[in-house]
């Protein structure tokens, strides 16, 4: 074990320590209004980006920033071996940023752009693409992979399913994590909405899930056809409206696998992993808490269901 993995194992025990845990949301959900809340979240952790006068849409935007700052942080305290690690698990804030880029070339307003640093993959090449296509032609050069065509719902599912892919090969631990997303997000985009995959998007798919879920018609036959370490995440769902619990459920299995994580003895990337699962699960129940903040902490029961 070396010095680094030490010094990142302590760092990311840390930092998991800061973070505003169940009551704490729960609180903030039951604040009288978005000022009260915001208020309540500059005084933590997420202080380095909160800031009293931002709308919904800035806070829960700088509730990201923030843990993609720490994430930053924790990669100057790792080995390289760390450093490569948090690169794919920050995939998401690129898949971001990639998503506002598509709105902006479609004419839609935007969000401020993640800045990932060292945690970049594409870093500027992706920034400039002039077109779907050009971004395509990026996106297939690049670590991303082709996302089969050049529309913006082929580029949404297609980075999705790649993060997946990345996360299961280039982090083990996290396999079921990820397995468990694409399984989520497949049942979504091709069972209940019906869209079909592209052939590279069916491939990558592929590599997480194996072949046997394609031709499934129904959410418990797609379920059924599913490996062990992705079937958790959809065994109990019967209806489409069910999702949502689905996903919430997928949340707190992060938080459950990151917290025994955290728990070993061992430094190394084990408590680093713990430690991003439990901020990941305490940024999205951050940003729902403000959403029931901005309603005037009406419908708790609704935040109840999802912590």
């Amino acid at each position: 074990m070396t010095t680094a993995w030490v010094a990142g194992s302590v760092r990311a025990k840390a930092l998991a320590r800061r973070r505003l845990g169940i009551a704490g949301t729960r609180r903030l959900a039951r604040s009288r209004d978005l000022q009260e809340a915001l208020g309540t979240l500059a005084q933590t952790s997420y202080g380095h980006d909160v800031r009293l006068e931002q709308t919904l849409a800035e806070a829960q935007h700088a509730v990201a920033a923030s843990m993609l700052w720490h994430l930053r942080v924790l990669s100057g305290w790792v080995p390289r071996e760390g450093a490569d690690m948090l690169r794919i698990l920050a995939g998401g804030f690129e898949i971001a940023n990639v998503d506002e880029q598509v709105r902006a070339l479609r004419g839609e307003s935007t969000e401020p752009a993640f800045r990932l640093g060292a945690l970049a993959t594409a870093r500027g090449r992706l920034a400039n693409a002039a077109s779907l296509a050009e971004l395509r032609a990026v996106l297939s050069g690049s670590v991303w992979g082709d996302p089969g065509a050049d529309t913006a719902a082929a580029i949404h599912l297609g980075l999705r399913l790649s993060w997946a892919a990345r996360v299961a090969i280039g982090v083990p631990r996290a396999e079921p994590w990820a397995a468990g997303a694409a399984a989520l997000l497949l049942a979504r985009e091709t069972i209940v909405a019906g869209h079909r995959l592209s052939v590279s998007s069916a491939r990558t798919a592929e590599s997480v899930l194996g072949s046997t879920w394609v031709g499934a018609r129904t959410l418990r036959d797609f379920a059924a056809a599913l490996p062990p370490s992705a079937r958790w995440a959809v065994a109990d769902l019967g209806q489409p409206e069910e999702l949502w619990r689905a996903e919430a459920a997928w949340w707190r299995r992060v938080e459950d696998d990151g917290f025994a994580l955290l728990r070993t003895a061992a430094f190394g990337d084990a408590a680093v992993l713990g430690a991003v699962g439990v901020l990941a699960v305490d940024g999205w129940r951050v940003r729902a808490a403000l959403e029931a903040a901005a309603r005037g902490g009406q419908a708790p029961e609704v935040f109840d269901a999802m912590a």
